[in-house]
């Protein structure tokens, strides 16, 4: 990501979190939780993202156990998909969305870094807009099957945060609001 980053002069990547050809065991053996880390990443990491027909129903079922193709695969049938179901993840992504709507540090590729977590289950990363007055924060678990937490160190220059002073961190997924001391 940070040589896309480097390269966003003349380069534009789209991520997308699923393909109608590869159907990774990730997403064949990770639940719904492994749908939301893969939403979060593509969407937070590059300004455009995109999911494959299927995705916001948890389409996860493979032909056969270690395959990669879809057991019902959109290449060879016609799907009708009703996202307005119960365990869709529609609503999740158009909370994702509404993120990136409202982060203008999100709708581009500079500003990104990295920031150590002393947890190898967990990324962070921020986005910070060119005038730097908006700052994205996302920390991710990437074990969708358990809980993880873990301790990050902020450059909070690079965030453009006062380490003197308390700051309050929002959580756009879920509304929550922190209290984060840079002391």
């Amino acid at each position: 990501m940070t040589e896309l980053r480097d390269a966003a002069a003349y380069m534009r990547p789209n991520l997308f979190v699923n393909t109608p050809d590869i159907l990774h065991a990730y997403l064949q053996y990770g639940g719904p939780a492994a749908f939301k880390v893969r939403a979060v990443l593509a969407a937070m990491l590059s300004p455009t993202w995109g999911v494959y027909s299927g995705y916001e129903l948890f389409e996860h079922v493979a032909v056969r156990p270690g395959s990669e193709e879809y057991l019902d695969s959109e290449k060879y049938q016609l799907r009708a998909w009703d996202l307005a179901r119960a365990d869709s993840l529609a609503e999740f992504i158009g909370r994702v969305n509404a993120a990136r709507r409202d982060n203008p540090a999100l709708q581009s590729d500079l500003g990104l870094v990295f920031f150590p977590i002393d947890n190898d289950e967990m990324i962070c990363y921020a986005k910070v807009d060119a005038a730097g007055e908006n700052a994205a924060l996302v920390v991710v678990n990437l074990d969708p099957h358990h809980t993880q937490s873990g301790w990050v160190t902020l450059d909070l220059d690079a965030l453009g945060v006062d380490a003197a002073r308390p700051f309050q961190v929002h959580d756009a997924l879920t509304g929550a609001r922190f209290l984060w001391s840079g002391a």
